[in-house]
């Protein structure tokens, strides 16, 4: 496993998490699988709406960062957002030429355990994929998420690119495990 120390995001860390978001939602190099370039064009985020997701209060944007090298660097990032009792689980992707080597496992691991502290009443974590994307719904499943009934258009209001096929969003959700 790669050592991976974990902080929460500031605005200090725009300019690079919007090209690594870019990059690992829209481009298809190294040993990328999470690319959606053939069926979303556009940006994924840009600066104002990286900002104004990270002012607002039920939300928090987990970078992760390489410390085998002498100055760290941001390879990947996940974003929770709170409702009641549940947390959206997204924003979420890692750095190409680092996919394929576990880290988003460890990723997403360290997010659900960071949503249960922040929030020990949560009772799910939630994540919404696009419905053409089955490798990637078939990762979260290996990860105990189910697809449920819930189903959302493709939100082309809120600029998070243009879809280049018919695309829906799939909900996807996993109930939180507590230790007694």
């Amino acid at each position: 496993m790669k050592a991976l120390k974990y902080r929460l995001a500031n605005a200090n860390d725009v300019e690079v998490l919007i090209a690594l978001i870019n990059q690992a939602y829209r481009t298809n190099t190294g040993s990328s699988w999470t690319s959606e370039q053939n069926i979303v064009s556009g940006d994924r985020i840009n600066d104002q709406q990286l900002l104004q997701s990270l002012a607002l209060p039920n939300f928090s944007l987990f970078v992760a960062e390489m410390v085998e090298d002498l100055e760290p660097k941001i390879v990947a990032c996940i974003g929770l957002t709170f409702q009641k009792d549940s947390v959206e689980i997204g924003t979420f992707c890692v750095a190409s030429d680092w996919q394929n080597q576990g880290i988003g496992k460890q990723i997403l691991a360290y997010a659900e355990t960071q949503a249960l502290e922040i929030l020990p009443t949560l009772t799910c974590y939630d994540m919404f994929v696009l419905d053409a994307r089955t490798e990637l719904i078939q990762y979260y499943e290996r990860c105990g998420y189910l697809k449920t009934q819930h189903i959302e258009s493709y939100p082309i209001d809120a600029n998070v690119g243009q879809p280049l096929i018919d695309l829906q969003l799939q909900q996807m959700s996993k109930p939180v495990l507590k230790v007694i």
